[in-house]
């Protein structure tokens, strides 16, 4: 039995097609290994949004090559898209397939131990090509319900490494969530590039998510990260539904009009807070996270202060902070006013700060409540530890050592580990 490794960078869709693949690997007869031991195949999935993401996916391949000497490696995802001349330059890499190919890494792999000569470019692109997940890397699964980006934002390269934007139909949609939920997951993360846009005839994404929740089964249905237009006024509505967890992944980039009309966002900070509220209206305690840029080409101090007050004032319990980084081919790259990389360095650690008081702030609110929690795993001192529907971590002491159930907690104090954690008992 030859053995299998993979390492994934990047976004939650990375990840999904990452489990499919280990999924297509196992039935195929491979025996899936850590991503540290050697192995005959390695996979890595790499990303390629910021100049970060590409220097830690040739750390990543550089590493693979040296541990895996003379062994099968093939890279894909984003950065197999955007570099693929450099990568394939590279000897130590043995393949080099782009997203559309992704799912048919196995049978490539199947086809070189077997003798034959195939290149990746002889296989036809299919991004929703993938198999149901039934062997993960993770305790929930992804669904992959579109790919691809028309918004052009200015800093942006995924539109050219990912394609325009494309939706699956809602029937294998539904039906790919009924044999995972058949698997044995309990929570659904419905992902894609830009899954606000998600259109498919008659469907827009609430109304898929009301087909996808009259599904048959004991789950719940996460989304993850969204873009703050493409969905309508009462998107809300949906998460009064049981199955559905009240967490949003809602990106705002920025706090300042200006800065976002240079981004070419299609939304404006008003518009914003107006879906925040609308939510929290209807759902006091609903969990929002987001995404920031600091250093905009152009972001002076007013504007950096007034994303500082916004994202205060939103309440976000995480926000993930990136430095602006610039991406050849892209409009942002070419604009004057480039900001120095202390600036930047400096408003990414004010960010940081406020999304830890924020993080605080929030699960002190949520002391006394009641949270619906997902095993991931129960150490030898009969310690659970898992996820809450409002995307809460928490612990607590059970009798249940079973991964991947439910468990209905109290919440308690917070301890302040590195990242806060909330200490839970089981509601009696």
């Amino acid at each position: 039995m030859k053995t299998v490794s993979f390492k994934t960078l990047g976004c939650r869709l990375n990840q999904y097609e990452t489990d499919a693949l280990v999924t297509r690997f196992h039935q195929a007869g491979y025996r899936v290994v850590d991503y540290s031991s050697p192995a005959d195949v390695t996979v890595i999935n790499t990303c390629t949004v910021t100049n970060q993401s590409d220097q830690k996916s040739r750390n990543t391949i550089n590493y693979a090559a040296r541990n895996n000497p003379d062994k099968l490696l093939v890279v894909t995802g984003c950065m197999a898209n955007n570099h693929r001349e450099q990568l394939e330059a590279n000897e130590k890499i043995t393949y080099v397939v782009d997203n559309e190919r992704k799912s048919h890494i196995v049978s490539l792999v199947d086809a070189h131990f077997k003798g034959e000569v195939v290149h990746p470019e002889s296989y036809p692109g299919n991004v929703f090509g993938f198999e149901t997940v039934d062997q993960s890397l993770h305790t929930r699964t992804s669904i992959k319900i579109q790919d691809g980006c028309d918004n052009f934002c200015t800093y942006c390269i995924v539109p050219t490494v990912r394609g325009r934007a494309v939706s699956r139909p809602p029937q294998e949609i539904r039906e790919n969530i009924r044999r995972v939920v058949d698997n044995g997951f309990k929570e659904i993360v419905i992902t894609g590039v830009n899954i606000g846009r998600y259109h498919f005839e008659a469907y827009n994404l609430e109304r898929l998510i009301e087909k996808i929740v009259e599904i048959p089964g004991d789950f719940r249905v996460r989304i993850s990260s969204l873009e703050p237009d493409g969905f309508g006024p009462d998107f809300h509505k949906v998460f009064q539904h049981p199955k559905m967890a009240p967490h949003l992944h809602l990106c705002i980039q920025s706090g300042s009009d200006p800065v976002l009309i240079k981004m070419r966002r299609m939304y404006t900070v008003s518009s914003f807070l107006n879906i925040i509220e609308n939510f929290r209206k209807a759902l006091p305690d609903f969990n929002f996270t987001t995404d920031v840029i600091v250093g905009f080409p152009g972001e002076t101090d007013q504007d950096f202060a007034a994303t500082t007050r916004v994202v205060t004032e939103a309440r976000f319990s995480h926000i993930h902070t990136f430095r602006f980084s610039r991406r050849k081919g892209t409009r942002a790259d070419r604009m004057q006013e480039q900001v120095i990389e202390q600036v930047k360095s400096e408003r990414g650690e004010v960010i940081r700060h406020i999304s830890e008081q924020n993080r605080l702030r929030y699960m002190n609110e949520m002391v006394g409540k009641n949270e619906r929690v997902l095993i991931e795993k129960v150490d030898q001192k009969g310690v659970a530890r898992g996820y809450g529907e409002h995307y809460l971590p928490v612990r607590f002491p059970t009798p249940v050592r079973i991964k991947n159930s439910f468990q209905d907690v109290r919440l308690g104090e917070v301890i302040q580990d590195d990242p806060p954690i909330m200490n839970g008992n089981l509601k009696i």
